[in-house]
C-alpha cells in the first residue's frame, strides 16, 4: 500500500545517498517514496537547493532525514511548506545565528580531525579515520564507506543559509552514544533545543548502518505521525 509521506535523505560528509541504502529498501518496500539528495559539499546554498529540488519532485508531503551535515541542510531546506517533519541522525542543527562551524566550536574537537588531509581544495577523510567515523561496521563496510566518502571543500562548515526549519516542523533526533565524529553532546544538546524527540543508540557516526532497524524504527515512527 502507498503511503501519503515521501521521505527524502540528505547525506553528509565523506558520505553518498548510499548511506541510506539500509533504511531505504525497507522502506520502499512498506510503500514509502524515498529520495535521496547528492551533495557536490563545496558550496551550502547549492546543496540546500539540491535537498529542495528533491522535495519538490516528491508526490507527497515530506519527511526530510538528514545525517551528520545533511542536518544543517534539512534545516534550511525544511523551511519549504511541503516539508511536515524533520528527523536528525547524529546530526548537526544549527539556528539562525550559527554555521555549521560555530556549532561545532562550542565542543571538544573530535578524534576524527587527526585524521583528515586538505589536497587539491577538499579535505579528505584518510583510511585511517573510517574507525573513528564508523568504527561498529564490519571491515569490508568500512572499507565501502571510505570508497564512497565524498569530500567537502575547507570553508563549507563556515557558509550560511536563512531557514531554521526545526523552529516551526516537529523534529526527531538519534545520537549516537559512541559518535566520534560529532560530539555527542552537541547532538543532545541541539536535539533538546529544537523541542526534538530523542533517541540515544550505542553506535558510531552511522547508526543508519550500524543499527538500521533501530533507525528506521525511528524514521517510520515519524513519517507515520505526519
Amino acid at each position: 500500500m502507498a503511503s501519503n509521506v515521501s521521505i527524502v535523505f540528505a547525506h553528509g560528509l565523506w558520505a553518498d545517498g548510499s548511506c541510506f541504502s539500509k533504511v531505504m529498501g525497507p522502506l520502499q518496500a512498506e510503500g514509502y517514496e524515498c529520495l535521496a539528495s547528492e551533495h557536490a559539499l563545496d558550496n551550502l546554498a547549492n546543496d540546500v537547493a539540491n535537498v529542495r529540488r528533491n522535495v519538490a519532485r516528491a508526490s507527497n508531503p515530506v519527511l526530510l532525514v538528514g545525517h551528520s551535515y545533511g542536518g544543517t541542510l534539512i534545516t534550511n531546506a525544511g523551511i519549504d511548506e511541503r516539508v511536515r517533519g524533520l528527523v536528525y541522525i547524529a546530526a548537526l542543527g544549527p539556528d539562525e545565528n550559527e554555521t555549521s562551524q560555530g556549532q561545532q566550536n562550542n565542543y571538544p574537537k573530535t578524534p576524527i580531525f587527526e585524521h583528515i588531509e586538505v589536497a587539491e581544495d577538499r579535505i579528505w577523510l584518510l583510511k585511517s579515520g573510517v574507525p573513528f567515523f564508523a568504527g561498529d561496521l564490519p571491515e569490508a563496510e568500512q572499507a565501502l564507506v571510505w570508497a564512497t566518502a565524498m569530500p567537502p571543500v575547507p570553508d563549507l562548515f563556515d557558509q550560511k543559509v536563512e531557514g531554521t526549519a526545526w523552529r516551526t516542523k516537529p523534529s526527531w533526533a538519534i545520537v549516537g552514544t559512541n559518535d566520534q565524529t560529532v560530539q555527542p553532546q552537541l547532538e543532545r544538546d541541539s536535539a533538546k533545543r529544537m523541542g526534538a524527540k530523542t533517541f540515544e543508540l550505542d553506535s558510531s557516526h552511522v547508526p543508519m548502518l550500524s543499527q538500521p532497524k533501530a533507525t528506521l524504527d525511528i524514521i517510520r515512527e515519524a513519517a507515520e505521525s505526519l
